[in-house]
């Protein structure tokens, strides 16, 4: 039986679509939802009977947090899934060029985690940034301006529609996987430039400090201003262009090219809009 978490969100809801109907999966959601398990991490006494019966869990990242908060809730999973008779655990990390991000920490104390159990197998499934995630962090104004703080810097980004089909295809065949770390950053990197042009606008970056200004007098939650403070300074500085990673996303597609990331940010903007 395999077990998919975190469905409710985004990635794990592109899943969750791809493996409905089948005898063999279960779901797992906070909410306890009609033809799911109920699964909670802050309540790790939903746990055991959740992972019930589970040979392969798909641990969705629950990577919306303080690390402290994310590192007790991926502990309570993977202590459960030992105690629950669990072979092997698929998990969404963050690629590794990713660890000038502040939230990359908890990741990879996940990781640390997973290859120092004594009982479970493990794959770590080091997602690169969606292009999803630009159509919210680069976003033309009202003015028709990206302001983004990308600075010249380029970001290798992949749809989540990529990640949500090599998740299934490796958490459904788990044994071919056993204990491998793959690298998922996109096939194209992308600078605010090309992002301006694909929607007809202009890229005039601001600052960093402009940005952290913003998302502070939003509402944002206070570890959030952070996150996205180090995921502009990360692409900016060059970090994240994919030129330091040799991805496997390719190969987890079976050959297949992968979408194309421009054409999912110029979608997912005009969906916003």
């Amino acid at each position: 039986m395999l077990l998919v978490t975190g469905v409710s969100g985004a990635l794990g809801s592109l899943v969750a679509d791809r493996l409905a109907g089948r005898p063999d999966v279960v779901l797992g959601t906070r909410a306890g939802l009609p033809g799911t398990r109920l699964l909670d991490f802050d309540a790790p006494g939903t746990l055991p009977e959740a992972f019930s019966g589970v040979e392969t869990l798909l641990l969705v990242s629950a990577g919306y947090g303080e690390d402290d908060t994310v590192v007790a809730r991926h502990e309570a999973a993977l202590s459960a899934a030992e105690a629950a008779g669990v072979r092997h655990v698929v998990y969404t990390s963050l690629s590794g060029d990713s660890d000038h991000l502040t939230y990359a920490l908890a990741h990879r104390w996940t990781e640390r985690r997973l290859r120092n159990s004594p009982v479970l197998d493990w794959t770590i499934l080091r997602n690169g940034l969606y292009a999803e995630l630009l159509a919210w962090i680069a976003s033309p104004d009202a003015e028709n301006r990206i302001t983004g703080p990308l600075g010249r810097g380029r970001l290798a980004a992949v749809a989540r529609a990529d990640l949500a089909d090599i998740a299934v295809s490796v958490a459904t065949d788990p044994a071919a996987h056993r204990n491998r770390v793959y690298e998922l950053v996109g096939a194209r990197a992308l600078g605010g430039d090309d992002l301006a042009a694909a929607l007809g606008a202009v890229y005039a970056p601001g600052t960093l400090a402009d940005a952290r200004a913003a998302l502070a007098a939003s509402g944002a939650a206070p570890f959030q201003v952070p996150m996205l403070a180090s995921t502009y300074s990360a692409i900016a500085h060059g970090f994240l262009d994919g030129t330091g990673v040799k991805s496997d996303l390719r190969a987890l597609l079976g050959g297949r090219e992968p979408l194309d990331a421009l054409d999912v940010f110029v979608k997912a903007v005009r969906a916003e809009g």
